[in-house]
């Protein structure tokens, strides 16, 4: 029987499919998710509606080429497309006809990164000779068509659910190609199966596949009934030996040889034992009562036994005894850090109090400072200077309220929550819990655990706390809380005032030797596996290593520092045996390289339009370089050095008070119409922030327009307002130790930052002339070069 051909050649946009096949005829809609499909799609309707549909060979293959397609496909027209959330694209469309795929070709869109692909194909229809053959081709097309409905048939009896939506499209059909189509759209069966089928162009072949595929499937099917009869029976024959154990287990019971210890007895003899509120022996009662009458083999006997047990494991009335030596406690924080004084002072107030008020609330502190000041590892000294159990809770990146409150018994897999559980794991209702990196907890639809973290803190609602996996109140007002925190910008306000915030600032240069030498040192070397006296490091270098390879506001950096040192004086120790290493400034390089920072150093000499600011970092404080040029123009302000909004409004206000007084220092009226301005502030990668620097930005831009020089010894830090007044800033203890390192002599703080400055040790101002100011006339004064200075 022959026929031919007909094929057009059609240039139209096209899509790689993973795992789908499309047909003839087939309506359906599909998700993209690759950028180069859903530009095809996009570039489909602009065009034609016209998209070619073919599958990858792999479905693992990103970015398929023709060799990675099959080359049968077919033409689609597009219905419909709608976006979905993820950045998917969900289309609808409809198949018109098969397809070869003769070249494929990726084209530029519109915008620029972005491409689809474009398929040359050709159309594929069948055109009989004559009359007589198709009669003839009619004739047999008919006993196909009557066969495969009748194959059909028998397919149903084993797969009656895919049987009734098939059996309602396909009885009408006569048409034997569209037949197999059909019949290849609804099987169940692989894409690979079903693109043989869609790329088998003559319809007896296709008939002939679409045979293979149908009686295998029913085989299939005649297997799948034999081994569901063969489990049905198995589980019938369990179900009669469940019933006969049963029996038995009674039997036995009636007789009276039943000795076996259940676990309702281990539950009850705990209870007696358990020291709890008479409710929550009750509520235990209950439960156990209610254990006792389910089915060994019920669901919710799992969940009521690991109910109860959590019930009997919380330390309802168990307490530790605190120690009350004043004397040991402060001996044993002293050892355990060095500085951190605030946050010692308040640990033995708390055990002064409890010392004579034995039924005193416990605290809630919370620790706010820079990482890698001490704030976790206190906690755990506090602990053992206190005699408590030690709990962490990690918060950072908790965002379900359940990990607090608990999950609802009625959930699998349910739990308490980590309060509950940090209970739980102490053994004692008294310890010592630390709520790490609270400032970290995040938000999402399913609640808000800031919100769930306000009962647990308060010291006036936690003595009932509710978890909701318990349902008993628990008591937490013998818990001392103590939190750690980087920052308080992200702790909502209602929390915030539940704590009481202790500020751990950054540590001095003197601190960091002292932690180090006492500390960090003999804590690297045993975990080194250094032998005494084998490594020793002299305070220079120490020193050395404090300045030029770390810069920081805790000790973290230069514990790593002083660990890479021991592992290189352990390799050289290793080789022999007997050698002594001493580490000094002058060998220091040897071991670490060459030095990573360099000294922050005030300019030599005295310049016009540069101005030394003075910056609070998450490492520290810093000092900053304001450099302002002045330029023929009309008058614009330009601003970099990647500032913040912040910090621009302050750079505005600072260049209107200066074009506001310049009259009063002889800068001609149109100076700021005639002239350009750029406020430039030094490394330009880092991104800055916050008022502070204002005064600092309107003495550089008056500089710049008076042509009076600054002088070099002098840094400042103050928000600027309008009429010039200076306010106060944050930060001040980092920001003076940042100006002292720098060698500035003078520094100009906000007047109202006095009470701040008097709490800094001396050790930090030591050497330095502050100046307090009110106004940025007093700050002129004290910042500008006199003119007999630079004649």
């Amino acid at each position: 029987m022959e026929k031919k051909e007909i094929q057009l050649r059609c240039v139209m946009p096209a899509v790689a499919l993973r795992g789908l096949t499309i047909f003839p005829h087939m309506i359906i809609h599909f998700d993209l998710s690759r950028d180069r499909s859903i530009l095809a799609v996009q570039q489909a309707l602009m065009e034609e509606q016209k998209l070619f549909l073919v599958t990858q060979k792999n479905s693992q293959v990103e970015e398929p080429g023709q060799e990675d397609l099959y080359e049968i496909g077919t033409v689609a027209l597009v219905k419909q497309i709608s976006k979905l959330p993820g950045g998917l694209v969900r289309v609808l469309v409809e198949g018109v006809c098969r397809a070869r795929l003769a070249e494929l070709e990726v084209l530029s869109g519109i915008k620029e990164g972005e491409d689809y692909l474009q398929a040359q194909v050709l159309l594929l229809e069948e055109e009989r000779e004559n009359r007589e053959e198709e009669e003839e081709f009619s004739n047999e097309e008919e006993a196909m068509v009557r066969h495969l409905k009748e194959i059909l048939a028998e397919f149903m009896l084993y797969y009656p659910k895919i049987g009734k939506s098939l059996s309602s499209q396909v009885d009408k059909l006569t048409d034997l190609s569209q037949l197999l189509d059909q019949i290849a759209i609804n099987l169940p069966i692989t894409y690979e199966k079903k693109q043989l089928i869609l790329q088998t162009l003559e319809v007896e072949n296709r008939y002939s596949e679409m045979v293979k595929i149908l009686l295998k499937e029913i085989e299939i099917g005649k297997l799948k009934n034999k081994l569901t009869e063969v489990v049905r029976d198995k589980v019938e024959e369990n179900q009669k030996e469940f019933l006969l154990r049963e029996q038995l287990k009674y039997i036995r019971k009636e007789l009276g040889e039943e000795a076996e210890f259940t676990d309702t007895e281990r539950f009850q003899e705990a209870l007696d034992k358990l020291k709890a509120p008479k409710e929550v022996k009750e509520k235990i009662a209950k439960e156990i009562s209610r254990f006792k009458k389910l089915s060994s083999h019920s669901s919710e006997m799992a969940v009521e036994r690991g109910y109860i047990e959590t019930l009997l494991e919380l330390p309802w009335e168990k307490m530790s005894k605190d120690n009350l030596d004043l004397e040991g406690a402060e001996r044993k924080l002293n050892e355990d850090h060095y500085g951190l004084e605030q946050v010692k002072e308040r640990i033995l107030e708390f055990l002064a109090v409890r010392a004579l008020n034995k039924k005193g609330n416990s605290s809630i502190l919370c620790l706010v400072g820079p990482p890698g000041t001490g704030k976790t590892s206190i906690a755990r000294s506090v602990a053992e200077a206190l005699h408590k159990k030690y709990v962490r809770i990690s918060l950072g990146g908790v965002r379900d309220e359940a990990e607090i409150r608990g999950h609802r018994r009625t959930y699998v897999g349910a739990m308490p929550g980590r309060i509950v559980n940090g209970l739980k794991q102490a053994g004692v209702k008294n310890p010592l819990m630390l709520l790490d990196e609270i400032d970290k907890v995040s938000n999402d639809y399913k609640g808000d655990t800031f919100s769930a973290l306000l009962e647990v803190l308060d010291g006036e609602q936690n003595s009932h706390f509710r978890d909701h996996y318990v349902e008993i109140p628990v008591d937490l007002s013998q818990v001392f809380f103590l939190a750690t925190a980087n920052s308080t910008s992200t702790i909502p306000r209602p929390l915030l005032d539940r704590m009481e915030l202790i500020e751990v600032t950054s540590y001095t240069a003197n601190e960091k030797f002292h932690i180090a030498r006492e500390h960090l040192v003999e804590k690297q070397l045993d975990k080194n596996g250094i032998p005494e006296g084998a490594l020793v490091f002299s305070d220079r270098a120490l020193k050395d290593m404090i300045q030029f390879y770390t810069r920081e506001a805790g000790v973290r950096g230069l514990e790593r520092q002083i660990g890479t040192v021991c592992r290189k004086a352990a390799r050289e120790i290793l080789k022999d045996k007997e050698k002594k290493i001493r580490i000094t400034g002058s060998n220091l390089g040897k071991y670490l390289g060459k030095r990573k920072y360099t000294l922050d150093k005030i300019n030599e000499k005295d310049e016009i339009g540069i101005v030394r600011g003075l910056a609070w970092t998450s490492v520290g404080g810093d000092t900053l370089q304001i450099e302002v040029n002045m330029m023929p123009g009309k008058g614009n302000v330009e601003l970099t050095g990647q500032m913040g909004d912040v910090m621009k409004e302050s750079a505005h206000a600072a260049v209107s008070f200066v074009r506001s007084v310049s009259e009063e220092y002889g800068v001609a009226a149109d100076t700021f119409e005639k002239q350009d301005f750029h406020l430039h502030i030094p490394e330009g990668a880092v991104p800055k922030d916050g008022p502070s620097a204002g005064i600092t930005m309107a003495t550089a831009l008056l500089s710049a327009v008076t042509k009076t020089p600054v002088r070099a010894d002098v840094a400042m830090t103050g928000e600027i307002t309008l009429r010039g007044r200076v306010l106060p800033i944050g930060g001040l203890k980092e920001k003076i130790l940042a100006a002292k390192t720098a060698g500035v002599k003078t520094v100009l703080v906000p007047r109202e930052n006095e009470k701040d400055v008097e709490e800094i040790p001396q050790e930090i101002k030591g050497g330095l002339e502050i100046i307090f100011v009110e106004h940025m006339q007093e700050v002129i004064r004290q910042a500008f070069v006199e003119k007999s200075e630079t004649d």
